[in-house]
């Protein structure tokens, strides 16, 4: 029963996964724009990202290694330089596009410029990586983001067709419009499988020091954990299918849709999605700050844990803190953040290949793994969906600049 309590990281990685502004933002529009059939997108997202984040916990729970400290380990630090580039890019990408949907869920709530909420929101966030240790972050964020399941009550209130959502859970080609419709699957992707979940993952199996006799809880957390925000995500589909789209709706904007809940909801819908949109946004950029530390500290040898006093590990803390600063800047600059989080999105999956490539290389070393490295099964999935990912996101940017 102890070691179910690991839920709590499976849950805040996947409050980062699909309930901040780039999940539930292209979750938004696939249900707008094409009800149901976007459905299989989460769903394939999700395997993927389960798969790697029980392989990375497992890496941890054997090794005593996260991803990026095996790979620099076994590929050296000339080589490690290049993912740890392009990943610090993502990160800050999406940590922007955070802040600025947590300071959009402000907006909506009280009527006042996400301008003026960019700077408060950052404090808030750099305050709690500052004072708060890593079991506090993870359990409390883990908490608060069950209110997020307002949208899977909200899906099974308003009672849509079923058999139609589970013709959407299959691949299918759509009949209109495919270039929105693959730039739509590309950004689902793109926002699900995001490399900075599975390197907070295994950072935080380590920061926890998880064991070989953890090996099952990591099975369940990665199963229950992403299932959690792939059942949350498909419910914003739904919902977005239902309300928006018979409105003619397009769910482009956030301000479009802030309204989605009050229908089946009450006049607590509208309150509800302010605050599942803030603590997914919330979350998400605790997570994205802290990964910016992780993979610096651990590509450079440095010391790194939230678990010890800022003062302690200076390195550790500034980096959490430049990169935060950094991220304010779109917002204050007035651009928005869903637009900012598709493009970042679009840019996850194209280098979502160079990143998982060296980990399928660590995972089948039995110098980290011991009788532990991965089977086939794990490595035909893996192999399989980042090449879906990568020839979605070669195909669908040109139709999107094109459609444009």
């Amino acid at each position: 029963m102890k070691n179910l309590t690991k839920i709590g990281l499976g849950i805040l990685t996947s409050v980062g996964g699909y309930l901040e502004v780039g999940s539930m933002g292209t979750a938004i529009q696939a249900g707008a724009a094409f009800r149901y059939e976007l459905l299989w997108a989460i769903a394939i997202g999700t395997i993927c990202i389960a798969f790697l984040v029980e392989m990375t916990g497992r890496l941890a729970a054997v090794s005593h290694h996260t991803v990026v400290a095996a790979v620099r380990k076994r590929f050296g630090i000339r080589f490690q330089i290049w993912p740890l580039v392009a990943q610090i890019g993502v990160d800050l990408l999406v940590l922007a596009s955070e802040v600025g949907g947590a300071s959009l869920a402000l907006e909506l709530a009280t009527g006042i410029s996400i301008r003026i909420w960019v700077l408060p929101v950052a404090i808030l966030i750099w305050a709690l990586l500052w004072f708060a240790t890593f079991g506090s972050i993870e359990h409390s964020v883990a908490v608060l983001g069950l209110v997020t399941l307002s949208f899977s009550l909200a899906a099974w209130w308003i009672g849509p067709d079923w058999q139609a959502v589970r013709s959407g859970l299959v691949p299918h080609r759509p009949d209109r419009d495919a270039a929105q419709y693959a730039y739509l699957a590309v950004g689902i992707l793109g926002a699900t499988v995001s490399p900075y979940l599975f390197t907070f993952y295994s950072s935080g199996a380590v920061e926890e020091e998880w064991r070989a006799e953890d090996l099952m809880p990591n099975r369940i957390v990665a199963a229950i954990g992403m299932g959690f925000g792939s059942l949350v995500a498909m419910s914003v589909v739904i919902v977005a299918a239902v309300i928006l789209a018979p409105r003619g709706i397009e769910g482009e904007m956030y301000q479009q849709a802030a309204t989605m809940l009050s229908l089946p909801l009450g006049h607590w819908g509208f309150r509800l999605f302010c605050l599942s949109l803030f603590i997914g946004c919330v979350g998400a950029a605790l997570e994205l700050a802290l990964d910016v530390s992780y993979i610096v500290g651990q590509t450079f040898g440095w010391a790194w844990s939230e678990n010890q006093p800022p003062g302690d590990e200076a390195r550790f803390a500034l980096g959490y803190t430049i990169a935060i600063a950094i991220a304010t800047a779109p917002s204050l600059a007035g651009i928005d953040p869903l637009k900012l989080t598709m493009f970042s999105m679009a840019v996850t999956v194209v280098v979502l290949p160079v990143l998982v490539g060296p980990l399928l290389v660590v995972m089948n070393d039995a110098q980290y793994l011991q009788e532990y490295t991965n089977g086939w099964i794990a490595n035909t999935a893996v192999g399989i969906i980042v090449a879906l990912a990568f020839v979605l996101a070669a195909i669908a940017i040109p139709l999107q600049l094109v459609a444009q």
